[in-house]
């Protein structure tokens, strides 16, 4: 997997969500890098990760591992958002002695019903790259096609020209084979029994209050923060208090 590693200190691995990449939680990693070295993944389909590959969470929680085997570390916190907070969840309950901690942005360790993500990823695909000439015309296709403007603006972060044709960073096609599993939640024997934060946004419904047994269940330290004003996108929506909330309690468990 293609990633960032910035700083010094102890490792933390910040994983983004569906659609996105790196960049996702650069300010998160820039509030961090004067105690922790920040490691900043792309997950495989996204940014300049391999792309072709099919995702289930055992497979992208051992591709972590495998990039912590490459690079000598032993022990990481681990911060997700959405899909990477899955993904880190996965990774702590498949190898609990390599995670410190774990936090998990506004996602819980439950199988979701397909959603309007699914309609999302048509309209990406139905996106006639070969034809359209500037950005502009990608975000008017994105929303004439039931795409709102601060997710259609989001996307287009993962528009890029290549060769004088525009290009997805993401691979979209692979998304949408493997999104039956990115939204399944194949574990549920499990425990991860170190310390652990779910921070959910005030106006998101990902983290509901059904999901709190099963959260429990699989997570028995787990911490639990609101960010009042914010929805699901709540790291770039309320940064300052995402980013303090995160490294508060980083520091608890490093002391």
């Amino acid at each position: 997997m293609h990633f960032i590693s910035s700083s010094q200190g102890p490792v933390v691995v910040l994983i983004h969500g569906l659609f996105g990449d790196l960049d996702n939680l650069k300010a998160l990693a820039k509030s961090l890098e004067s105690h922790y070295r920040v490691i900043r993944i792309d997950v495989p389909n996204h940014g300049k990760s391999e792309h072709g590959i099919a995702m289930n969470y055992p497979l992208l929680a051992q591709k972590v591992i495998t990039l912590l085997d490459n690079e000598s570390i032993e022990h990481v916190h681990l911060v997700g958002h959405s899909m990477g907070g899955k993904i880190a969840m996965a990774m702590a309950l498949d190898n609990p002695s390599r995670v410190n901690s774990l936090v998990i942005a506004d996602i819980a360790p439950v199988a979701y019903a397909s959603s309007h993500t699914q309609d999302v990823l048509d309209t990406l695909l139905s996106v006639p790259l070969e034809q359209i000439k500037d950005r502009r015309a990608a975000q008017t296709h994105l929303m004439e096609n039931g795409v709102d403007e601060h997710t259609a603006l989001f996307l287009l972060k993962s528009l890029i020209k290549q060769n004088n044709n525009f290009i997805w960073k993401m691979d979209v096609g692979q998304l949408k084979r493997s999104y039956n599993d990115i939204i399944d939640w194949p574990y549920h024997d499990k425990k991860y029994t170190g310390p652990s934060l779910c921070i959910r946004g005030e106006e998101s419904d990902y983290v509901k209050k059904a999901y709190t047994q099963d959260i429990i269940r699989q997570f028995p330290a787990i911490e639990a923060r609101t960010i009042l004003g914010a929805g699901h996108w709540l790291h770039a929506q309320k940064p300052l208090i995402f980013n303090r909330l995160v490294k508060d309690f980083l520091d608890r468990q490093s002391n």
